[in-house]
Parts: C-alpha cells; structure tokens; sequence
C-alpha cells in the first residue's frame, strides 16, 4: 500500500471515528492529511470507496490486535479472560494501537448507513463475522462440548457487544470487567 494511500486511510480514519463519517467532508480530510486532492482522487473514487478503505483497514488493525491478545493466553478460562481484558484495555485507552476508544467503529458507521443491503453496511456485518469466529476459535479452547460451541460463541459476541455498548452510551469503563464474570459463569455453566 503506498503511503499517501494509507495517511489518507488513517487520517479519514481517525477523524471518522471521532466524528462520524457523515459529520467529516472530503476537505478536512486533506487538510489534515496534507494530501492533495488529486492523489486522493487517484487512489478513491470518491468518498464511500475511502470509508470502505477505511473499514476494511480497521477490521485487519482490530481482528490482528485481538488475535494478539488472544494468542497470549493459555487455553480455555484464560482466553477468556483475555478477550474481556483487552476489551477493557480498549475501553481505558490502554490500547496505542486502537486510538482513544469511542465505541465500537463498525456500531457507529452501520447506524450512519442503515439500509442492511448497502455496502458500507454490509462491511460492517463482515467484522462482526469476523470477529465471532476469531471467539469461536477462542470456544474452541475451553471444555465446552461441542454441540454448545455455537451457542457459547454468541453468547461471548452478545456480552461483548454489550460490554461495548455500555462503555460508549453509559461511560462505563469497567464494563469489560462485569462482562467478564458473567462469561466465566456462562461457559462455565456449558
């Protein structure tokens, strides 16, 4: 990737995230990025194909960190943990990599571009995917049997959404951590 392509990415990005895309034009991603209009017409079409970049930059950033974190942990109960301790870290801002946390980026651009067929959203459908079966691995470690493996695996995406959720809407940065023991209880429970 060359890199005027990739300071637009994470310009936009980053303005994205704090703002919204729809509250972010095309000039104030140039001006911030000091790239010329002309190179980035040359690498986008235009605006939605950026936010595209920008979504697909940011599920690998986000799919590679939570691998990471995930890989550190030993098996089953541990990668458990880990998966709500690196939400908390996220939430905290503990997290270079990730920028300072405002929710969930995929949450925020799927709600701008409502409509389940349109791209953007579709996007946005594909991390979430992509995330649940980076959790599926995860199950797969731990002595749920295997019949229950889908059901603990939605269970983990649905407190982690809502552990996202709670942090963003309420401020509630120990939300990871009370997701966390709820976790435990429920695959322990399988």
């Amino acid at each position: 990737m060359s890199s005027k392509r990739l300071q637009l990415i994470s310009t936009a990005f980053s303005l994205f995230y704090q703002k919204g895309v729809h509250a972010v034009g095309i000039n104030e991603i140039l001006a911030e990025s000091g790239v010329a209009k002309k190179t980035l017409y040359h690498h986008f079409t235009g605006k939605e194909e950026l936010v595209l970049a920008v979504l697909v930059y940011r599920d690998q950033c986000f799919c590679d960190w939570l691998k990471e974190r995930l890989d550190s942990a030993d098996s089953g109960m541990a990668k458990v943990e880990a998966l709500f301790d690196a939400l908390d870290d996220w939430f905290n801002d503990r997290v270079e990599a990730l920028f300072a946390f405002h929710g969930c980026f995929f949450i925020n651009v799927s709600a701008e571009f409502g409509d389940l067929t349109h791209p953007l959203h579709q996007q946005c459908a594909k991390h979430k995917q992509s995330v649940a079966c980076i959790i599926e691995s995860l199950v797969r470690t731990t002595h749920v049997d295997v019949s229950r493996i889908s059901t603990a695996t939605d269970a983990l995406c649905l407190l982690k959404e809502g552990a996202i959720t709670l942090a963003h809407v309420q401020g509630d940065r120990k939300a990871a951590i009370k997701a966390k023991e709820t976790a435990k209880l429920l695959i322990r429970s399988l």
